[in-house]
C-alpha cells in the first residue's frame, strides 16, 4: 500500500519535477557529473587518459578514482540524506523583480516597530545557503502579489548580521536546518514562524512552497484587511483636509507606500 501511495504521489508531482529539473544549472550539473565517467568509458577517448591500473587498461577506473568517487558519494549522503548520487551546482542568485525591503542589524527593529498597523513577513536567510537561493524566487513572487501599505515583505542576511540571528533565535548552523526562516510580525511582535523549532533547536520539516506559505500565514485574509486599511487612511485624510477624493487616489497611496527598490542593494549584500 505504501509503495502504491508513493508511486501515485510521484506521478502526480511529475510535471513539477520536470519543470524543476529542466533549469539550466541542474542540466549543467548533470552533465558535469557524468562527464568524466563517460570519457573514461568512451572508445577512442579513454585510450589517451592516464591510469594507475597494473594491467594498463585506461578504459576502466583505477583504485584511486574509485576511492574518490566513494568518498564524494559519502559526503553528499551525509550532507543531505535525501540527496542522490548526483553532484549538483548551486542555483544562481535571483535578480528578478520584487517588492522586498532589505534590513540591516541597525534598521530591522526600527522598521518592525514603526507602525503597529503594518504586518511584516520577514525572511531570515544566508547567501551561502542553497535552500535560501532556491526559495528567493518564491518569496519575490509572493511580494509582487501581496505587498501593500499594511502588508510588507522584508529580508535580512543573518549570515552577515550575527546579532540579528541571536536576537530572533534563528540558527545559521547547517545541522539546525533553520534556513530559510519566515517570521510574521505585527506591532514588532512575532506571531508565526516557519519552520517551527523543536526542543533540540532543530527545525521541523516544512515545505517552502507558495501554497503552504499562503495557507499558513493567511496571506489572502491579511491582504484584504490591508486594503481596508488603505481606504480608511484615505478617508481620514479627506476628512482632515476637506478635499474630495481624486480618482485613483488609493492606487497612488499604495504606490507611495510600496518601496520600489530596497534600501540596501543586492550587489552590496
Amino acid at each position: 500500500m505504501g509503495l502504491i501511495t508513493g508511486l501515485c504521489s510521484f506521478l502526480y508531482h511529475l510535471p513539477q519535477i520536470y519543470k524543476w529539473l529542466l533549469k539550466p544549472y541542474y542540466i549543467m550539473s548533470f552533465f558535469m557529473t557524468v562527464a568524466f565517467m563517460v570519457v573514461r568509458k568512451a572508445p577512442g577517448l579513454c585510450e589517451h587518459l592516464a591510469t594507475q591500473r597494473e594491467d594498463g587498461n585506461s578504459c576502466d577506473f583505477d583504485w584511486r578514482e574509485l576511492e574518490i568517487l566513494m568518498f564524494l558519494t559519502a559526503i553528499v549522503m551525509m550532507k543531505n540524506r535525501r540527496a542522490t548520487f548526483v553532484m549538483t551546482c548551486k542555483p544562481p542568485l535571483y535578480m528578478g523583480p520584487e517588492y522586498i525591503k532589505y534590513f540591516s542589524d541597525k534598521t530591522i527593529d526600527e522598521e518592525l516597530q514603526r507602525d503597529s498597523r503594518v504586518t511584516w513577513i520577514v525572511e531570515f536567510f544566508a547567501n551561502w545557503s542553497s535552500d535560501c537561493q532556491s526559495f528567493a524566487p518564491v518569496f519575490a513572487e509572493l511580494s509582487l502579489k501581496y505587498n501593500c501599505a499594511g502588508l510588507r515583505f522584508g529580508k535580512v542576511d543573518i549570515g552577515r548580521y550575527g546579532e540579528v540571528s541571536e536576537k530572533y533565535r534563528v540558527s545559521t548552523s547547517p545541522l539546525a536546518k533553520q534556513l530559510p526562516s519566515l517570521i510574521l510580525f505585527q506591532g514588532g511582535r512575532e506571531i508565526i514562524r516557519r519552520p517551527m523549532v523543536d526542543n533540540k533547536a532543530r527545525a521541523v520539516s516544512w515545505l517552502f512552497s507558495e501554497e503552504n506559505i499562503i495557507r499558513e500565514f493567511n496571506l489572502n485574509e491579511l491582504f484584504q484587511k490591508s486594503k481596508k486599511l488603505n481606504k480608511s487612511r484615505g478617508l481620514k485624510e479627506e476628512d482632515q483636509n476637506g478635499i474630495p477624493p481624486e480618482e485613483g487616489s488609493d492606487e497612488l497611496q499604495t504606490e507611495s507606500d510600496n518601496p520600489q527598490q530596497p534600501t540596501e542593494s543586492k550587489k552590496d549584500q
